[in-house]
């Protein structure tokens, strides 16, 4: 019994050996403008993981991480309090979250003189660019999945093919946004995203953890089109979930 449980053991291992390793690297303000153009809130509420399983063949490759790379708009209370929610379902499905920041830049008109301040993202596009290169150094994967049509990523593209000529990368434009030229030019193919792949990976309303406890609600502003549309008042087990993940 045992030497046939070794033999199995041994097959299974060999098959997740030979399967192509792959890492997502998802460039999340590209995804979510593309989603809002939309004007269909309920597709926000994207699940990565089964949105890339559906674009993988299984049998072939495997998925060994995700890589979703943002900033908190925290000046914007409603807007923040979505992300929020969006990165802590990601996290609890195995997504691993890559938060940069927003800067403010002050702004002036030339002709009214008028003063406001505004605000610039920074460092998504650089962390997404030094994961790729750091991992293809590791070797943790074979075949990277990028998601975005940032053309400010060509150069680490070009440097992972470069010193890594073995490994493929494959670009995804979000959905109903043209690939980077930049980008199909380095890049070993493309592939497209389209709005059923989307549609058909949604999270549920609600998300636990392994151990069945609650962890997120979706919020209401998500709400599948159908569904009656709660009121925005507050979650006394959302609220406790959160205290206790900020303590």
């Amino acid at each position: 019994m045992a030497t046939t449980d070794s033999v199995s053991v041994v097959f299974f291992w060999r098959e997740v050996v030979e399967r192509e390793q792959i890492i997502c690297f998802v460039d999340g303000f590209n995804m979510y403008h593309a989603l809002d153009q939309l004007r269909q809130p309920h597709l926000k509420w994207l699940d990565l993981q089964l949105l890339f399983r559906r674009l993988t063949r299984a049998k072939s490759q495997i998925i060994t991480q995700i890589l979703f790379f943002s900033a908190y708009p925290t000046w914007k209370p409603d807007s923040y309090h979505r992300h929020r929610l969006y990165v802590k379902a990601l996290s609890t499905n195995g997504v691993t979250p890559v938060l940069g920041q927003f800067k403010n830049k002050p702004k002036k008109c030339l002709n009214c003189k008028a003063e406001w301040v505004s605000h610039e993202e920074k460092e998504t596009d650089v962390n997404l660019a030094l994961a790729m290169l750091d991992l293809a150094y590791k070797d943790r994967y074979d075949h990277a999945f990028l998601l975005s049509r940032d053309s400010d990523l060509a150069p680490a593209v070009r440097m992972v093919k470069q010193n890594f000529p073995h490994k493929k990368i494959t670009v995804f434009s979000p959905y109903n946004y043209r690939h980077s030229s930049e980008l199909l030019q380095v890049c070993d193919g493309h592939k497209t995203i389209t709005l059923q792949h989307i549609s058909t990976s949604l999270f549920p309303e609600k998300i636990h953890d392994a151990g069945g406890n609650l962890v997120v609600v979706r919020p209401p502003e998500y709400a599948l089109p159908n569904a009656p549309v709660k009121k925005t008042v507050p979650n006394l087990e959302q609220i406790l979930t959160d205290k206790l993940h900020r303590s």
